[in-house]
């Protein structure tokens, strides 16, 4: 079996566009954000959402210490704002927190999910945390701030949505 090249993983795994994320918690009365593309949607019933950290992150030990964390997806124009939670701070950047449960979330985000953690899951050189939805908002008219091969972008034509299903077992035939 031949081994994997990790940089080469990274690299295919980067050919999936993504939206962008913060992930943030509140920690000895300390606000902490982590700009993340590692968020899935994982059970409507009960309501689960999973974020993807590595160990190394100075975000892992706080969300375990906590037991909580919240999720903020960005908008078309809050790329300062990735790159500031990257590690690449912008030193003009205020206010940009609004409190639900007590948590932060990015204020203005096209959705926020507050969680308390359900589970957590050694992988590999990663932990997934399992978070159940205690709070959530969506704000329609916001587009996503996107994530593809290494570089942020937006939607180039966004196209309305088609009707939803009312059944969760989809099933389509072609």
């Amino acid at each position: 079996m031949t081994a994997i090249d990790p940089r080469a993983l990274r690299n295919a795994c980067g050919q999936f566009g993504t939206g962008v994320t913060i992930i943030t918690t509140r920690c000895e009365e300390r606000d902490h954000g982590m700009t993340a593309n590692a968020f899935m949607s994982v059970s409507l019933d009960p309501p689960l959402v999973a974020i993807s950290i590595a160990r190394g992150a100075k975000m892992l030990p706080n969300i375990k210490k906590t037991g909580r964390f919240a999720v903020s997806v960005l908008a078309d124009d809050m790329e300062d704002l990735a790159w500031h939670f990257a590690g690449k701070p912008k030193g003009d950047l205020c206010d940009v927190f609004e409190r639900r449960n007590d948590l932060p979330v990015i204020a203005n985000a096209v959705a926020y999910f507050v969680t308390d953690l359900a589970t957590e899951i050694d992988a590999g050189d990663h932990t997934i945390f399992l978070g159940h939805v205690r709070e959530m908002s969506l704000q329609h008219e916001r587009k996503p701030l996107l994530f593809f091969g290494g570089r942020f972008g937006g939607l180039a034509d966004p196209h309305p949505a088609p009707a939803m299903l009312e059944n969760a077992g989809y099933e389509f035939i072609w």
